[in-house]
């Protein structure tokens, strides 16, 4: 519990604020801190006593001689959680460093203890990032579920609980669109800074919260019963604009769906980050991205790009030669999303709806084939979705 590091830091730091020498012994009565660095390793026999009765001990001048490794001073238990795990000694007469001995000791036990914290927060949070990572590479003809919740509930977690999966990327700006005179700053100082920024927002006990790889934090969140998963992304806004005005950054959230065992919460990770990859290439600025909304783009990822570079070519060829291309396939999405109705979807454009029915024409025009034939615009508006996942299809005038 008491490192050598620690310990030589401690003895050293206090050494020089009272101006007498303080050593640190384990355990077992070895010196492992000291003011004095040439007794580091050496062995302080009246530390045994000490730590077998946790009671303190001087020692005049006489005394310290009988004793190995013993100079004249006051030694005292260093005691955390009821057990004594070393002594710290400060050298000196009695009388002059007994005034200090209560003093070191209390200071000493407080490092202690927010080392023993500190240690703990970071293997706690090195068993969650392993939960998490293992969940997210989850293989059931690999891995059975059940080692997986075992290892949950050993860190406090139950998988068999309601839960969504969130993912969070994390970007730096460019130089040039980072605020002028801003510092650069530790990356490691800003991943302990993100770490708690999400979970001051997912603060649930049995939410999961860990770094997933550089720049990605993952959270298994609990998911009550009634509460709707849209509900999350006013969760996810706070996070990202949390961390856009404290760190200059720019953070984007994916949401998966609700999940209760091991394998759906893989696959409910796996969908949040689909969310984030598919919803910065088809949903323009927003910072969070629920994969319910973009199944269809998942699925037209999924094919592959020849598939869709063939269903883009076939379909949509003569449009994409038009310089109005990205107006007019903008058009066909808001046309099939807005359930083929002429109101909703110049709302969903911010258009007049006569500009609408002009759009609609042109397009009619060129495909030869009317936008109320459902079959036939649901082919054309799955390759305008092909296009914004970004098909790799040249057009006409392209180099």
């Amino acid at each position: 519990m008491l490192s050598p590091s620690l310990a030589q830091e401690i003895a050293g730091d206090t050494s020089a604020v009272i101006g007498f020498n303080v050593l640190i012994t384990d355990a077992e009565g070895t010196v492992i801190g000291s003011g004095d660095s040439s007794r580091v390793g050496t062995f302080h026999e009246a530390s045994v006593e000490v730590i077998r009765t946790k009671e303190p001990a001087t020692h005049n001048t006489s005394q310290a001689l009988q004793l190995r490794g013993v100079r004249p001073g006051v030694t005292l238990p260093l005691v955390t959680d009821g057990q004594a795990v070393g002594t710290v000694g400060i050298t000196g007469t009695p009388a002059q460093v007994r005034r200090f001995g209560l003093l070191v000791k209390r200071q000493t036990e407080i490092l202690l203890r927010e080392s023993v914290m500190l240690r703990s927060r970071l293997l706690a949070e090195r068993a969650a990032e392993k939960l998490l990572a293992d969940i997210a590479s989850y293989d059931p003809h690999v891995v059975e579920g059940e080692f997986l919740l075992f290892r949950a509930a050993e860190l406090g977690f139950d998988l068999r609980l309601r839960r969504v999966a969130v993912a969070f990327e994390v970007t730096v700006p460019d130089a040039g669109a980072r605020r002028q005179g801003a510092p650069t700053r530790d990356m490691a100082l800003i991943r302990s800074e993100l770490l708690r920024t999400v979970r001051e927002v997912f603060a649930d006990p049995q939410d999961i919260v860990a770094t997933t790889a550089p720049g990605w934090i993952g959270v298994l969140h609990r998911l009550p019963a009634r509460r709707p998963v849209t509900s999350l992304v006013g969760d996810c806004r706070r996070v990202t604009d949390v961390i856009a005005a404290q760190d200059g950054l720019n953070a984007r959230a994916g949401i998966g769906e609700p999940a209760s065992s091991v394998g759906d919460l893989h696959d409910s990770y796996q969908d949040a980050c689909d969310a984030l990859r598919l919803g910065a290439r088809v949903t323009g600025g927003s910072p969070v991205h629920l994969i319910t909304d973009l199944r269809v783009h998942q699925v037209l990822a999924a094919v592959g790009q020849p598939a869709r570079n063939r269903l883009l070519a076939l379909t949509a060829a003569d449009l994409r030669t038009q310089p109005d291309w990205p107006v007019l396939r903008d058009t066909i999405t808001a046309w099939c999303e807005s359930g083929f109705n002429l109101v909703r979807a110049s709302a969903a454009l911010h258009i007049h709806r006569n500009t609408v029915v002009y759009r609609m024409n042109k397009i009619e025009q060129i495909t030869g084939r009317p936008l109320r034939e459902h079959r036939t615009t649901m082919a054309l508006y799955l390759a305008c979705l092909a296009d914004q996942l970004g098909s790799g299809v040249p057009r006409a005038g392209d180099s």
